[in-house]
């Protein structure tokens, strides 16, 4: 199994403009960028309180 194609993703494509319609896509595109987003800047939080976390244990050290 490779990577995606450009078949695929065109195919990929047409499906869903058939399931959820043109007017439907735009409003899909944009919930998902908002939710990867949102998961971008939850997950850098995260990894900076980690990040704070051992430089707090070195500093005891």
């Amino acid at each position: 199994m490779g990577p995606i194609g450009p078949g695929s993703l065109l195919l990929i494509a047409l499906v869903a403009l058939l399931i959820f319609g043109p007017k439907k896509l735009p409003q899909l595109g944009k919930a998902a960028g908002n939710t990867l987003r949102e998961f971008k800047n939850a997950t850098k939080g995260l990894a900076d309180d980690d990040d704070d976390d051992n430089k707090k244990k070195k500093e005891k050290e």
